[in-house]
């Protein structure tokens, strides 16, 4: 495959720098938009709150990824927050499709970052991309954010959501904020640890991305999560064994809720998401286990 122009938003978040690292690598060109006035020949403007896209920076791209977004677990949950979260996702992801639906020629493809939030609370049931949305906060803000995307797919663009579940790694999400608890060997279970995580090595999410444009034939839902989620209490476990430290004390549920707010009930949540249609694509997992996952992570394997 030659070298392809890609245009990537979000491109400082966690997936987003690790994501142009790696199409770099292989020698395609990514224009990342920013926010504020562009400072490099790579950069292009956007400002998704005015729906503004600079179209030059659209132009002649073979597929953009969308990764714009607020942090889910980067703050409390205040009513505030909870307006960026949505309009940072919602608004973004309008102004992209606009942007593309109002080219001569829209690049072909839209990978639009998504979550496996969009099921809710599943309790132990597992659930694939054939299952509906759940309720609450994070679910009603996937299906806003997902639907926000119908102009791109209305203009032709194959269109697809990439619904991420947490992904294992040292710098940033969910699980940064885990490693240095386990390092100091005070890590444990969270709330009864029944509950299931659906997660994916960071090595997988940027493999899963880029087979997602590569992939003609695979348009809407796509689950990027590891195919067999794991309990919380697996899960610690695991950390404990791979970071050779007793996994000892479980963190009641009331004493995440003090420290994390709402977000507290997605962590202590359960989801079992699995990957139906990234397998029947075809994708193949290079770190499909959690302890496999867990050391990529600390290795700090690049991509």
């Amino acid at each position: 495959m030659g070298g392809m122009r890609i245009a990537v938003t979000g491109s400082t978040g966690l997936i987003g720098t690790a994501l142009v690292r790696s199409l770099r690598a292989d020698g395609h060109e990514v224009v990342r938009f920013v926010r504020r006035a562009p400072a490099a020949p790579d950069e292009a403007h956007w400002d998704p709150r005015r729906c503004h896209v600079d179209p030059a920076g659209l132009t002649g791209c073979a597929a953009v990824v969308h990764l714009a977004g607020a942090g889910v677990g980067d703050h409390r949950w205040t009513a505030a927050y909870k307006k960026e979260i949505r309009d940072s996702r919602v608004l973004g992801t309008a102004a992209i499709a606009q942007a593309m639906a109002g080219l001569d020629a829209p690049p072909p493809v839209l990978v639009s970052g998504s979550a496996v939030g969009y099921y809710g609370d599943t309790g132990d049931r597992p659930v694939d991309e054939s299952a509906p949305a759940g309720e609450g906060f994070l679910p009603s803000v996937c299906v806003e954010w997902e639907a926000a995307a119908a102009p791109a797919e209305q203009a032709g663009v194959r269109t697809v959501f990439a619904r991420t579940g947490l992904v294992v790694a040292r710098e940033g999400g969910a699980w940064g904020k885990l490693f240095p608890v386990f390092r100091a060997g005070v890590g444990g279970r969270l709330g009864n640890g029944r509950q299931y995580w659906s997660y994916i090595s960071m090595h997988d999410e940027i493999a899963a991305l880029r087979h997602l444009i590569d992939t003609h034939s695979v348009s809407g839902p796509v689950n990027l999560t590891a195919p067999e989620p794991l309990t919380n209490r697996e899960v610690t476990a695991a950390m404990g064994r791979v970071l050779r430290r007793p996994a000892l004390f479980p963190v009641p549920a009331a004493a995440m809720r003090v420290v994390l707010g709402e977000f507290a009930g997605d962590v202590l949540g359960s989801q079992r998401a699995r990957p139906t249609r990234l397998l029947e694509s075809g994708f193949v997992f290079r770190y499909p286990g959690i302890d496999e996952a867990i050391r990529a992570a600390l290795e700090g394997e690049r991509q």
